[in-house]
This record gives C-alpha cells, structure tokens and sequence, in this order.
C-alpha cells in the first residue's frame, strides 16, 4: 500500500524539561502542551534524600544542571525549562537567575525555571498578594515565603502539608483544603507550589470558588517556556492562560454575593455540583473534603485519605508501609 500521500509526521517543536529524579507527573505537563510541541524530559540522578532544603540544593547544582541540558541538546530543544520550584527557589533571587545562565551556557539555549516563571506570571497577573499552599515541611515552605518577599511579593496566608516523599500522590481534595486554609484577607492570587503535586483539574474549580487567579507550579512552568518560544499553553478557564477569565467568574474584582452569569461548560458543571452539596450541608468544605463516615464522631479529617491527614500540615504521612515517613 502506497501511503506516500501523507507526506511526513507535523513538524514539532521542542521544549525540554530537566526535572527531579522523583518527578512523577509528565502526563500532567503534557496537558498544558499544544499539539505542535513535544517535550523532552530528562531527570537529575536519584540521591537517597527525601524532599528537603537539602534534596533542593543537590538537584539544583550547576553540575547536575550542565549534564541534562547537554542531554536534552541532542534533541535540539527551543528553550529548556527546569521543573522543579523548591530547587529553584533555595538560592533565593540571585540563585535563580545563576541556573538560568548555567543551563544556558551548557546548551546554548534558553532556560527558565519554576520559580522564575512565577514571579514571571504573578507580575503577568498583576498580583502582589500571594496565598501559597505547599505540600512541603515549615522549613522548605519559609524558604518559598522568603523567596516570594525578595521578588517582591507579599505572602498573606500559607498552608501546607509537611511531607517528605509522595508527594505526586495527594488527592485534589486535600489541595482544596489547604487553598481555603491559605486565602485569608486581602489576596490577589493563590499559588499551589511544588511540580510533583496534581493541579491540573483543580485550578477551574478553586478559580470559581475563591474568585481570584489560581497558579500552579506545572502551570507556570508550561506557561513561561511556551511563551518562550511563542506558543500558547492551553488550559479550561485557567486566568494566566486567558486574560479574559481574569473578569470572569475567577475575576480579583468579583463579589462572591455577587456570582457573575457562567458560560464555560467545565466551571458550570463544577459549580453545579458544589451547589448541590451546599444545598444539603451547612458546611461546603465539609463535603468537598468529603462526608463523614457512618458512626463518625465529626472529626475535620473524616472522609479524607487517612495517609494525608487534614490536608493542613498536620498529621502523620504515612508511608507504603501503613508507618510514618522519615525525616
């Protein structure tokens, strides 16, 4: 069969990607990606460290960075992102902008990181006031915190998890918990750290809900090296992706009393549905968190996978093992 009449494969765009050695969420960034891009990703070696200010600065050392870019070099990428907020977060500022310029210089091509394309987008945004939620422990989570003020942003509420390793396994409800922990006050925007937590489907569905831009660290990352290149991320009602849901239902300027008509399909099913738990219940975090168990004696943690605790720093993670995890 002659199948010369289809010519060759769409020509294809490369980003590359170095994330960490425990990075377990590819198919989330392939999410944000359009279809004329691929990415290409490599990892840092494995070291035996669970998520800590240490594990953040062994996988972000020049060393370590210069080797992948070299490997991604192979596949001549457009730009190079490094996807991971906590290693290019630990240097501070001044850290950040000498991972840039080692990744460029070991490639010859533009890089960017995580922690880079967040200050990026919050300017983008126009937000100064950040919420941040975190699965990390106090500690990583102060450094992020400190970063955010260096740049220039005020942090005006935080929650976070305290974990030390599978982190890519934390339920989208314990996201929302944290979120509603953490926007308190006078906020611009809500931004979910670490590229190994699941966002992707979250981020419509607190939009809506808090009435503010919800940036994730996957989102920012795919955000910035796509308009590196001139490409667009795409994403259901995402506010950094569509200056139009900025005035929409996820608008800064809109009263939660004062819902404005909703038109996307995807934020109106989700609406839907809170509406219709918050019809049968006093309390909608209490449903979105999940119900109650019968018999349950009303404790926050009910109806929550018992190997994350709340959601809101507290409570054993526990490891495979049915244990708590070191560290």
């Amino acid at each position: 069969m002659d199948v010369s009449f289809l010519g060759g494969p769409r020509p294809q765009r490369g980003v590359g990607v170095v994330a960490p050695f425990d990075f377990a969420l590819d198919r989330e960034l392939w999410r944000w990606v359009p279809d004329e891009v691929s990415l290409h990703l490599t990892r840092t070696p494995f070291v035996p460290v669970e998520v800590s200010l240490d594990l953040a600065r062994l996988v972000s050392e020049h060393e370590t960075l210069h080797d992948a870019v070299q490997a991604l070099a192979a596949v001549a990428p457009e730009v190079v992102a490094y996807a991971c907020t906590s290693g290019s977060f630990v240097g501070g500022v001044a850290g950040e902008r000498a991972m840039c310029a080692a990744m460029s210089q070991a490639g010859e091509i533009p890089s960017l990181t995580t922690s880079g394309a967040l200050l990026e987008a919050l300017r983008e945004i126009g937000a100064r006031r950040i919420a941040v939620v975190t699965p990390y422990t106090q500690s990583v989570t102060d450094s992020l915190e400190e970063y955010l003020a260096e740049g220039g942003m005020t942090v005006t509420g935080r929650a976070y998890l305290g974990l030390t390793r599978h982190i890519w396994k934390v339920p989208y409800r314990d996201v929302v918990d944290m979120a509603r922990q953490a926007v308190v006050g006078a906020t611009d925007a809500l931004f979910i750290s670490c590229t190994n937590l699941p966002t992707y489907d979250v981020i419509p569905q607190l939009e809506a809900e808090l009435r503010m831009p919800v940036l994730s660290a996957n989102q920012v990352t795919m955000w910035a090296a796509l308009r590196a290149i001139g490409a667009r991320a795409v994403g259901p009602y995402q506010a950094l992706l569509d200056p139009a849901a900025r005035s929409g239902p996820a608008g800064m300027s809109v009263s939660p009393s004062c819902p404005l008509p909703v038109t996307d399909p995807v934020v109106e099913s989700m609406l839907g549905a809170v509406e219709s738990v918050e019809s049968v219940v006093d309390e909608p975090e209490a449903a979105l968190a999940g119900a109650a168990s019968p018999g349950s004696d009303g404790d926050p943690a009910d109806g929550l996978d018992p190997g994350f605790g709340t959601g809101l720093g507290e409570g054993p993670y526990l490891d495979d093992s049915g244990g708590p995890a070191a560290g």
